[in-house]
């Protein structure tokens, strides 16, 4: 793999993410990039654990001098998600990501990154080469498949760690401390269908919606992107109930905490129907263009012919889901009364499959009040089984409760403002974390979160900025030498 990032600096943490790109890490299939690290630490002598669910925990002694302070970990996950433009040639499971330099950003070419959380990987890594960064004992926790419901940090075993601190690299906004986060669950439906034959004298159609930005479900929920499972229904349903087309097929979105970018429908429609149906597609995608001129100036809605499918969809089953996901919410539900500006409770519409026998539709819940959540999943329940579907939810996972008087964000708020000459921003964010996780494995860890500026994570425009990698590792080095000592 050629040296792209191998000139940016800190250089060993380039050089390690680089490493980490070359291995693939779809979550769920992280053992190629899982044995990397495992030889990374062989190769220099570290002590190495694994639980059953595959977690990683690697430990370095304490450099001298610093024994007696506060044992630190250093967290992050292996896994990443795997989004990738509908024109990109690209295997996940076996192509290295390719990066490429965008003045002071990272990008991949027409996939996602990785950076989430890669480079907090890296970071961690390159503490564990080290031999000149001075450090308390040093455990570096690398969690398997946390961007599809956390269940590494869900199944780490106790015993696993000696740290009394925690600090996880998992963030996405430079010159800001995370102390708390949302909680989250899926929330599935599967409507039951039987094939409906192929009226005569039909033909068939192609309706693809692309070039929406997508994002993080949690991190970009609240800038009102478009969502193209929505808007394609919505298109879907008038042409229902103007034009009587029949649907075939209907899919979108591949990731529950990603907002749908691109789907694509097959239509049949009535020979004498043809050219106002072509009409009003044509004049559904200028009314999208105005619409969403601002916020999704590539929306792009196109239609072709195609081969006729084998069946469609019976008349009322067609009318009843389309309703269910006409009526489905999506998007911000509560803002917090009490932290300006934060996403308390939302939903994503995530994720629509055609099947055999039934449409699969997947949604994931978030919030930072336990009972909204549950509020939200039923509201979504309610939606789905009014069209007559089996809705069933996942186990989930909890939020991270907000501690301001935490040790270690007292430390990191004083290296911040010695390094910096002003305030750093704390907050807690919409998104899952697996703090909450740990803490609840091991009571009483202080835990603190942050990282470099990333944007547009869980879709192929991620790209993270590489002047403020450079401001993390500084900080992380110099909190790590300002970790007091144990009581």
């Amino acid at each position: 793999m050629a040296n792209v990032l191998s000139g940016l600096k800190p250089q060993l943490v380039w050089e390690i993410f680089e490493n980490i790109l070359s291995h693939p890490h779809p979550s769920k299939k992280e053992e190629k990039l899982a044995a990397y690290i495992l030889n990374f630490a062989a190769e220099r002598s570290l002590e190495t654990k694994r639980d059953k669910s595959g977690n990683i925990v690697i430990r370095k002694p304490a450099t001298a001098g610093m024994e007696n302070r506060k044992p630190v970990v250093i967290q992050g996950h292996i896994d990443m998600v795997c989004e990738k433009n509908s024109d990109v040639e690209f295997d996940f499971d076996n192509d290295p990501i390719q990066p490429w330099i965008d003045g002071d950003w990272v990008r991949a070419k027409g996939t996602t990154l990785g950076a989430d959380n890669g480079i907090g990987v890296a970071m961690g890594m390159a503490l564990l080469a080290s031999h000149d960064i001075p450090h308390p004992g040093l455990e570096l926790l690398c969690t398997l498949d946390e961007e599809t419901g956390l269940t590494g940090a869900i199944q780490l075993e106790t015993g696993m760690l000696n740290a009394e601190v925690l600090i996880n690299l998992d963030s996405e906004e430079d010159g800001a401390f995370t102390i708390g986060c949302a909680g989250g669950q899926n929330t599935a439906a599967s409507f039951k269908y039987q094939g409906a034959p192929i009226p005569a004298d039909s033909v068939a159609f192609e309706i693809v919606l692309k070039g929406l930005k997508g994002g993080h479900s949690g991190i970009e929920i609240h800038d009102g992107r478009g969502n193209a499972l929505k808007l394609m229904n919505r298109l879907l349903w008038d042409l229902t109930h103007k034009y009587n087309i029949r649907l075939s097929s209907f899919f979108g979105g591949n990731k529950h905490n990603a907002i749908p970018r691109e789907c694509f429908a097959t239509i049949v429609v009535a020979k004498a129907a043809e050219s106002d149906v072509l009409d009003y597609i044509n004049k559904y995608s200028e009314i999208m263009t105005s619409e969403w001129i601002s916020k999704e100036p590539n929306i792009l809605i196109s239609s072709k012919a195609t081969t006729m499918p084998a069946r469609i969809m019976d008349v009322d089953f067609q009318k009843r889901f389309l309703n269910s996901m006409y009526s489905a919410p999506h998007g911000v539900i509560r803002m917090s009364p009490d932290i300006p500006g934060l996403v308390q409770t939302s939903t994503n519409l995530a994720i629509l499959e055609t099947r055999s026998d039934d449409m699969y539709v997947l949604t994931s819940q978030r919030s930072s009040v336990e009972t909204e959540k549950y509020d939200i999943a039923n509201m979504v329940r309610s939606c789905f089984e009014l069209g007559g579907a089996e809705v069933t939810f996942g186990e989930g996972y909890p939020g991270w409760q907000p501690n301001v008087n935490s040790p270690i964000l007292k430390v990191a708020i004083n290296v911040f403002k010695d390094m910096y000459g002003k305030e750093p921003k704390i907050e807690a964010i919409h998104a899952g974390l697996e703090c909450g996780l740990v803490g609840e494995k091991y009571p009483g860890m202080d835990m603190l979160s942050f990282g470099p500026n990333l944007k547009d994570v869980h879709s192929p425009d991620e790209k993270i900025q590489i002047s403020t990698v450079d401001k993390c590792w500084n900080l992380l080095l110099s909190i790590l030498l300002n970790i007091p000592e144990r009581a």
